[in-house]
C-alpha cells in the first residue's frame, strides 16, 4: 500500500502503477525524444547565470536554452547575474544587473530579465529600476534577497516602482531552523510587505523552504503567490499550494543553475493534479502576472 498526498487513504500498488502507464510522461506512445514538458507553455519564473558554464553572459544563456529546449521550457526569467553575495554594493548589483540584461539581448525571445534591487539602497535601486525596467529590457523586480528584511520601511520606494509600471516582486523567503541570515527574509515579513502594498503582486520565493508552513502563512494574503522553486522535488508540495491557495496562486520555477530544471519540473508534472492545474503553474499565472508590462513594452506573450 501507497500513501497518497492529495487523499487521505492509501491506494494499491496496482492501481498506481495503472494510473502512471496511463500518463502521458510514461506512455508507450509518446515518442522517446518528446520533451518532458511536452503540451504544455512552460515559463520559468526563476532562473540565474549563476553555476552556469560559459565565460561570457551570452555563453552561459546559451546553456540554460540549450537545456531548457530539451525539457520544452519555452522562456526563462533571469536574475542576480552570476549570484552575487548576499550583501552586495550598489557597484556589484549594477554589475549583475548588466549581465542580466547582456544575456536576454542574446535571446530575446526566450529569455527576459528581473532587476536586482536591494534596500540597503533606496535610492540607487529606483535609479537602477528606472534604467533596467523603464528605460531597458527588464520586466519585473527580484529575486530580491539579503541586506534587509523585506518589510523594513526602505523596501517602500521599490514597491512604489513596481506599482508604477504593474510589475510583479520576486522576494527571497526562508524559514531556517536554524535561524535566518541577517537580512533575510521570511514569509511573515513577506505578509507584511504585500498587506502594505495591496495593489503590488508579489511572489514568495522558495515558498520559504519549509513550505507547509509557507503556505499557511501567506494563505490569506491574496497578492502573493507560492513559488515552488529551490527545494527538492517532495510529493505533495504543489498539491497542498493547489489546495490551501486555489491554482491561479501557485508558479513554477527551477533556481537554475542552484538547482536543475528536471528536478523542480518534476515537481508540477508529477503532481496529482489536472493538466489544466498544472498548465496555469507551469506558464499560465506567470504570464498573467507579466501581461501588462509585456504589453507595454511591446513584447511577444
Amino acid at each position: 500500500m501507497i500513501y497518497s498526498p492529495r487523499m487521505p487513504h492509501v491506494i494499491h500498488r496496482r492501481t498506481l502503477f495503472k494510473e502512471l502507464a496511463a500518463s502521458p510522461m510514461l506512455s508507450s506512445a509518446q515518442p522517446k525524444d518528446t520533451p518532458p514538458g511536452s503540451g504544455f507553455r512552460i515559463w520559468d519564473e526563476h532562473c540565474h547565470l549563476g553555476a552556469v558554464p560559459g565565460n561570457t553572459p551570452e555563453e552561459r544563456i546559451e546553456v540554460l536554452i540549450e537545456c531548457a529546449d530539451r525539457l520544452g521550457i519555452e522562456r526563462l526569467l533571469v536574475s542576480q547575474g552570476y549570484s552575487s553575495p548576499l550583501h552586495p554594493t550598489a557597484d556589484q548589483i549594477r554589475q549583475e544587473n548588466d549581465r542580466v540584461m547582456r544575456a536576454v539581448r542574446r535571446f530575446p525571445d526566450r529569455a527576459y530579465g528581473s532587476v536586482y534591487l536591494s534596500p540597503a539602497y533606496p535610492e540607487f535601486s529606483v535609479q537602477e529600476f528606472n534604467r533596467c525596467v523603464r528605460d531597458g529590457p527588464m520586466i519585473s523586480i527580484g529575486e530580491l534577497e539579503t541586506d534587509r528584511r523585506c518589510n523594513v520601511p526602505e523596501m517602500d520606494p521599490i514597491i512604489e516602482q513596481a506599482a508604477s509600471m504593474n510589475v510583479p516582486v520576486l522576494q527571497h523567503t526562508w524559514l531556517k531552523t536554524d535561524g535566518n541570515e541577517p537580512g533575510e527574509s521570511s514569509p511573515y515579513d513577506l505578509v507584511e510587505l504585500a498587506r502594505r502594498h495591496p495593489s503590488v503582486q508579489f511572489v514568495c520565493v522558495h515558498t520559504g523552504g519549509d513550505w507547509e508552513r509557507g503556505i499557511r502563512i501567506i494563505r490569506s494574503t491574496k497578492n502573493i503567490c507560492a513559488e515552488v522553486a529551490g527545494s527538492n522535488p517532495t510529493t505533495g508540495f504543489v498539491e497542498m499550494a493547489v489546495r490551501e491557495l486555489g491554482p491561479e496562486r501557485v508558479i513554477y520555477g527551477s533556481d537554475v543553475g542552484g538547482r536543475g530544471f528536471s528536478s523542480q519540473l518534476s515537481k508540477v508534472l508529477g503532481a496529482r493534479i489536472p493538466n489544466s492545474v498544472k498548465k496555469l503553474i507551469l506558464g499560465e499565472n506567470l504570464r498573467r502576472l507579466l501581461t501588462p508590462i509585456l504589453q507595454a513594452k511591446g513584447y511577444k506573450i
